[in-house]
C-alpha cells in the first residue's frame, strides 16, 4: 500500500503539471484536481476527500489570508504614494559610485519585502538606467543587481506569500522566518551580485546577442516631485510590522511574553498596523479616493495569489490525510538519517516544479506540503527545510515565468539576456541560500 500511495502522488503531480501546461488551467484549479485524485485514489473516499480539500484551504487561509491581504495593500499604497520611489532614490543618493550597484540591489531587496517583484522592477528600472549612466556601467549590471535583490527578498522574506506560508505549513515561529530569511537572503544576494558583476567584467555579457537595441526608457527630467514624504516616513510601513513580529519572537525566546506584546506581534495585527501606517503615509500625497482605489487594486492582484496558495494548502491537507507525508519522512529517515539529504531532496523537488510550471508560489507551496513531516523525522529545525524549498523555487525561473518577461522586456534584453540576468542571477542566490541552510542545519539543528 505504501508504494501505491507514492504512485498516486506521482500521478497527482502529473495531473497538476498536465492541466497547467497543456490544458492551460489556472494553477489553483489544477492543484484541487490533483488533490481530488490523490485523496480518492488513496482510499480516503469522495466525501472525506472533498471535505479535506475545503478544510486544507481554509486552514491555510486562516493562518495567512489576512496577513497576505494587509501586506499587499501596504505595498500598493507604498508604491502609488511615491514612498517606494523615495526609498529608492534616497538609498542610491547616499551611496558612493563604488557601491552604487550594491546599493541598488539592496534597495530592490528592501522594496520587495512588502511589494511584489514585478512592481518593484517597474519602479526601479528607470532609476537603474540613470544609475548605470552615472557610474558608466552597462545596463545588465544594474538590472542584474535589481533582479537579484528583488528575487531574494520576494522569495525568502515575509510578508510575501511564500515565506509567510512556510512558517504556517512547517509549524514554526514567523519571526524566525523573518530573521533567517532576511539574513540569508541579503548575504546570498550580495554574494550573487559580486559573482555576476565579475562574470560581466570578464565578458559573460555579449551586447550584440543579449540586447535588442531598443531602449525602453529615455532619460528625462521629471516634472513630478517626490511630494512631502521623507525617507523615514516612507520606510515606516515596511519596518513597523517587521519590528513588531521580531519583538514577539525575541521576548518569547527570553521568557513569558506579556499579553499586549502577544497581541501586537501577531502577524495579522502587525501587518494590519503596517497597512494602517501606509494609509497615513499615503495621505501626504493621495486623497481618500486615490487611496481607496489603490487598496482595491491591491486586493485584485493578490486574489489569485491567495487562491493558489490556499489550493496548495488543500493539496497538503490531502497528503497529510493519506499519511504519505509521514511515510515520506520515514523513507528519507531509513535511507539516511542525515538532514542534509532531506534538504537537497526538497531543493531538487522545488527546482523541478519551478522549471516545469514557472510559478515559484506553486513550486514552494507544493514542495513544503510534501516535505512537511520530514524536519521532525530527521531532527532539524523546520526553518532550514523552508529555506531549501524556497531556494529551489527561486533557482530556475525562465521563459514560462511572468517575472522573466517583465525583467527582460523592460530592460530591452533578448531571451539570452534575460537568462543571463534573471535566470542565472536568481540561480546563484538560490545555491548560496541553500548552502547557508545546510550550514545552519549543521550548526543549529534544532
Amino acid at each position: 500500500m505504501d508504494a501505491k500511495i507514492f504512485l498516486w502522488l506521482a500521478i497527482s503531480i502529473a495531473i497538476i503539471l498536465f492541466t497547467i501546461l497543456k490544458l492551460k488551467l489556472n494553477p489553483a484549479i489544477s492543484l484541487v484536481l490533483g488533490s481530488l485524485f490523490m485523496g480518492i485514489a488513496s482510499g480516503l473516499g469522495t466525501t472525506e476527500t472533498i471535505t479535506t480539500v475545503g478544510s486544507g484551504f481554509g486552514n491555510l487561509m486562516t493562518g495567512i489570508g489576512l496577513s497576505v491581504g494587509f501586506g499587499v495593500i501596504l505595498g500598493q499604497l507604498l508604491s502609488d504614494s511615491g514612498g517606494a520611489k523615495v526609498i529608492a532614490t534616497t538609498m542610491i543618493s547616499k551611496t558612493s559610485e563604488k557601491y552604487a550597484l550594491y546599493a541598488l540591489g539592496v534597495t530592490a531587496f528592501l522594496l520587495s519585502i512588502p511589494v511584489f517583484y514585478d512592481v518593484t522592477f517597474v519602479i526601479l528600472i528607470p532609476l537603474a538606467i540613470a544609475v548605470g549612466r552615472q557610474i558608466r556601467k552597462p545596463l545588465p549590471y544594474t538590472v542584474g543587481a535589481m533582479v537579484i535583490g528583488a528575487g531574494a527578498a520576494h522569495t525568502l522574506v515575509p510578508p510575501t506569500p511564500n515565506p509567510l506560508a512556510a512558517a504556517e505549513i512547517l509549524h514554526f515561529d514567523l519571526g524566525i522566518m523573518v530573521i533567517v530569511g532576511t539574513v540569508l537572503g541579503l548575504v546570498s544576494a550580495l554574494i550573487a551580485m559580486k559573482i555576476l558583476f565579475t562574470l560581466f567584467d570578464k565578458g559573460f555579457w555579449k551586447a550584440q546577442k543579449d540586447e535588442t537595441g531598443v531602449e525602453v526608457y529615455e532619460e528625462r527630467k521629471s516634472a513630478e516631485t517626490t511630494g512631502e514624504l521623507s525617507f523615514f516616513m516612507a520606510l515606516l510601513p515596511v519596518i513597523l510590522p517587521v519590528i513588531l513580529i521580531l519583538i514577539g519572537t525575541v521576548m518569547g525566546a527570553l521568557g513569558e511574553v506579556p499579553s499586549i506584546i502577544t497581541f501586537l506581534s501577531n502577524k495579522n495585527m502587525a501587518l494590519l498596523l503596517g497597512a494602517l501606517s501606509a494609509y497615513l503615509v499615503a495621505a501626504k500625497t493621495m486623497n481618500k479616493d486615490e487611496r481607496e482605489k489603490s487598496s482595491t487594486e491591491a486586493l485584485k492582484s493578490c486574489g489569485i495569489v491567495l487562491l493558489i496558495t490556499g489550493a496548495g494548502g488543500s493539496f497538503g491537507a490531502v497528503i497529510s490525510a493519506t499519511g504519505l507525508a509521514d511515510m515520506l519522512a520515514e523513507t528519507i529517515k531509513n535511507i539516511s538519517a542525515s538532514p542534509i539529504l532531506a534538504l537537497f531532496i526538497a531543493f531538487v523537488i522545488a527546482a523541478l516544479f519551478r522549471v516545469a510550471l514557472g510559478s515559484g508560489t506553486v513550486a514552494s507551496i507544493t514542495t513544503m506540503t510534501i516535505m512537511a513531516s520530514v524536519p521532525a523525522a530527521v531532527g532539524m529545525h523546520p526553518v532550514w527545510m523552508a529555506i531549501a524549498c524556497l531556494s529551489g523555487s527561486l533557482s530556475c525561473g525562465h521563459v514560462n515565468d511572468s517575472g522573466f518577461w517583465v525583467s527582460t522586456n523592460l530592460s530591452g534584453f533578448t531571451i539570452t539576456g534575460g537568462l543571463k540576468t534573471y535566470t542565472f542571477g536568481n540561480a546563484i542566490v538560490a545555491v548560496f541560500a541553500m548552502l547557508f541552510a545546510v550550514i545552519g542545519c549543521l550548526v543549529l539543528p534544532i
